[in-house]
């Protein structure tokens, strides 16, 4: 160290103030990434708990289209029904 000129020493002094802003940068990149991944697994649970919920209710939404669509054929049939009816009766 005794060798060192003290252009190298001012060198080596501002290569550790570098490195030791690229850390801070980095531990803040990665408190920000620990953050973003707690939200976003809060997210995904959350998302799953729609997912269950949505699957929950698909037999019941097929049996009231199927319903539905009965009640408008019934109700083309009625409707045709009528007009053959009253056209040639």
């Amino acid at each position: 160290m005794s060798d060192m000129s003290f252009k190298q020493a001012k060198e080596l002094v501002e290569r550790m103030e570098f490195s030791e802003i690229a850390l801070k940068k980095a531990v803040n990149q990665m408190e920000k990434s620990s953050k973003t991944f707690n939200n976003s697994s809060k997210n995904f649970e959350k998302t799953l708990l729609k997912q269950d919920e949505i699957m929950r209710k698909i037999p019941d939404t097929n049996r009231k289209f199927s319903y539905l669509l009965l009640a408008v054929a019934v109700n083309v049939g009625f409707i045709l029904g009528l007009l053959i009816g009253k056209n040639f009766l």
